[in-house]
């Protein structure tokens, strides 16, 4: 079991403020051990429910009887299943002195769990869980959880090959189970190629034509998929970063699948070696990296975007918080160097700094208001978003 403190009092934050907060990820992501471990520091009564667990689902057949008496704490696992509960908290949260607060966790995004953020519009407060980071794992094991990813059960497995298996059925459950319970009707063969086949696209400006001639369908079609991917939290879009209409930039979102381990998994890899020699290596690390430096600093998927000039420049990671502008370029490397790009980037971007993230052991400087920060020491070299 790995410690989440950031998370946790992220939760206690949110619960303090609203009547119901959702915690959403990835199935076996540790959003359930989450919620028992903040659970067990909660001052007062906690009831759990668990609605894949027909004893529970039979309690709350009414859930307005089963709900409205409870106090403290009340966990909804696997809310996705009952979507039909969310009007029902929308009444109980609406309590003058509300005696409960609502946990609710879901497999799926607000977009997907629409009725969800509809009826409880002002009322619930979003938390995404994401698998487990540098910050929690530790620097020294940077190499694992890149090769492994971040869903738990990966990461913590006996062996590469134990780890490998488990994400292997992970991605067979994903296709067969977990989508269909969504109400998505897809194809699971489909969705697995597809799938595998973005694999191979992973780090990449989004290019939907081509894709969708690949599999003879419409660029809408093929969009669908994706939209589906990103809903459930299996891949992410990198927005654009455009503002100087004087220079051409590209407009299309890059496309990165969610966690570094089942993009090895789809892409055939094992082991280090495996890994390291694969054409799709350096890929890999920068959206890992780049997920590092996201979760590190603090910052929302809306505040994250990308920046390319068709001319050739381009920064892989800006950030942006109000006034804050912060840049970071990712290196599979342990010597980065200042490049033309990177200059462009800090005057065009009007950047506080701009951090080359590298493969190394030693940070330094770089030049006048840019440094190579190597990832094992991020955390102490680069401050969060204030």
């Amino acid at each position: 079991m790995v410690d989440r403190p950031t998370h946790l009092k992220r939760l206690r934050e949110l619960l303090g403020q609203f009547p119901v907060v959702g915690l959403i990820g990835a199935r076996q992501v540790g959003k359930t051990t989450l919620a028992k471990t903040f659970a067990a520091g909660f001052q007062g009564e906690v009831t759990h429910f668990d609605l894949e667990n027909p004893r529970h689902l039979n309690r709350l057949e009414d859930p307005l009887f089963a709900l409205e008496d409870l106090r403290g704490l009340v966990i909804l696992d696997e809310i996705q299943l009952r979507p039909e509960i969310f009007p029902v908290l929308r009444v109980l949260a609406d309590r003058e002195d509300s005696p409960a607060r609502f946990l609710v966790l879901g497999s799926a995004s607000p977009g997907l769990l629409r009725q969800g953020s509809e009826s409880l519009a002002g009322r619930i407060a979003f938390h995404d869980l994401g698998g487990l980071s540098l910050d929690e794992v530790g620097p020294e094991r940077t190499e694992t959880l890149w090769l492994r990813g971040g869903f738990p059960l990966s990461y913590l497995a006996a062996s590469d090959s134990s780890s490998g298996l488990c994400r292997q059925q992970f991605i067979r459950t994903y296709l067969e189970r977990d989508l269909s319970e969504l109400g998505i009707q897809l194809p699971a063969t489909t969705m697995r190629r597809f799938w595998g086949m973005l694999a191979h696209y992973h780090g990449e400006i989004w290019n939907g034509s081509e894709l969708a001639r690949a599999f003879g369908v419409s660029d809408k079609t093929v969009r669908g998929y994706l939209d589906t991917l990103c809903a459930t939290f299996m891949a992410k879009r990198l927005e654009p970063w455009y503002e100087n209409l004087a220079k051409r930039h590209v407009k299309a979102p890059k496309i990165y699948l969610a966690d570094s381990g089942i993009l090895h998994t789809l892409l055939g890899l094992e082991a280090r070696e495996d890994l390291l020699g694969h054409p799709k290596v350096g890929a890999s690390w920068e959206g890992f990296a780049i997920g590092e430096v996201a979760d590190h600093l603090g910052a929302r998927p809306e505040e994250c975007f990308f920046w390319k000039l068709h001319s050739g420049a381009e920064l892989d990671l800006l950030v942006r918080r109000g006034n804050q502008r912060r840049g970071f370029e990712v290196k599979l490397t342990s010597s980065p160097r200042v490049t033309p790009s990177m200059r462009s980037a800090l005057e065009d971007l009007d950047l506080e700094e701009l951090v080359v993230v590298h493969a190394g052991a030693e940070s330094y400087p770089l030049a006048s208001r840019i440094r190579a920060v190597a990832l094992i020491h991020l955390r102490e070299e680069v401050a969060p978003l204030g």
